[in-house]
């Protein structure tokens, strides 16, 4: 996703014409009666970013700001190939968000609604504000996607600000259990999120992370190995890239020399080549409440008292077996009808 400044001016494709740039509006002709939403008080504003097949806008619902994703398939999608595609991710990022409920994931009520063209079929969700999501395969193909405008952005956006700067130990720690907890939750629920990066990582006003994204998740038990976008090549697991099986367990910065030995200790059990070596999300949550206890208490990040990386390296492998046996894995949810 490019990102651009208050006072560039772009070239916006023929689909933009939709949109009133000072501040349009949309409106809707029919609605479900259950979880009224008047799409009347929508406006649209400027675009600030766009990616391959989509365009980002400011805009305002219900007085609040919002940010509004519109992707468009391309015109020379012949065999509607990418739509069909598209829609399907689409669908099940629907299916999947409107049953998980966590503080560090986006949450979701659905509501559907007809609209005039060029939409056909829009779903609108609330996250926390608002969160509203439109699909629509007609005349125009396109879907639309609006959502809660956080002006901390993502969390590649803020580390890239961060330059060389360092953060604090505390402040690292509280935003890895952040996203630890948030995977913790969704693997507990039968979900693979399956492209988690900073990207897809959104930051709150008082500086809390939410997972984000789902378009490309699925249900542990009926990942497609052959799907068209497992992800994102950059973030993914070597069992992945060979397309070998996978699962919740998913190329690999730099250590930097500062790092304290317990948390690099954690960091390459994360990175084993082996996956059933690498720790699951909810081991590596007890561990970092580990790290926070003992950086509360005097200062240090540590699982032993001697601090040299190896004995580190076994003190994390003895918490792990020690965690293990009080673990209940979560019972299996039922497969998301995704049509």
């Amino acid at each position: 996703m490019k990102f651009y400044s208050s006072k560039s001016k772009n070239k916006d494709s023929a689909w933009t014409k939709y949109f009133d740039h000072g501040g349009g509006r949309v409106t809707s002709v029919e609605t479900a009666d259950e979880h009224m939403v008047d799409l009347s008080k929508l406006f649209l504003g400027l675009r600030f970013a766009h990616g391959a097949h989509s365009q980002l806008y400011h805009g305002i619902y219900m007085d609040k700001p919002v940010a509004v994703k519109i992707i468009r398939v391309p015109d020379d999608d012949e065999n509607g190939a990418l739509g069909a595609r598209l829609e399907k991710q689409f669908t099940r990022e629907v299916t999947l968000l409107s049953r998980l409920h966590h503080p560090n994931v986006i949450k979701v009520k659905v509501l559907r609604l007809r609209l005039v063209m060029p939409f056909r079929l829009y779903y609108v969700f609330f996250m926390d504000v608002v969160h509203v999501v439109c699909s629509g395969m007609s005349k125009t193909t396109s879907i639309c996607i609006i959502t809660e405008y956080l002006q901390e952005g993502s969390l590649r956006a803020y580390l890239h600000k961060l330059g060389h700067k360092s953060l604090p130990l505390d402040k690292l720690i509280s935003m890895a259990l952040d996203i630890a907890r948030a995977m913790e939750y969704i693997h507990s629920q039968g979900v693979i999120h399956r492209d988690l990066k900073p990207e897809n990582v959104l930051i709150t006003e008082d500086f809390h992370l939410k997972v984000a994204d789902f378009g490309i998740a699925c249900e542990e038990a009926y990942c497609d190995l052959l799907a068209d976008d497992p992800g994102t090549y950059r973030w993914m697991a070597p069992e992945m890239i060979k397309r070998k099986h996978y699962g919740r367990k998913n190329v690999r910065p730099a250590m930097p020399v500062d790092c304290p030995p317990a948390m690099k200790a954690l960091i390459e059990q994360c990175w084993s080549l082996q996956p059933d070596k690498r720790p699951e999300f909810w081991q590596i949550v007890k561990i970092l409440e580990e790290f926070e206890a003992s950086f509360a208490r005097d200062g240090t990040l540590s699982l032993v008292h001697n601090l040299t990386c190896k004995d580190q390296k076994k003190g994390l492998l003895h918490l792990m077996q020690k965690l293990a046996p009080s673990h209940q894995t979560a019972p299996s949810t039922l497969k998301p009808k995704l049509t």
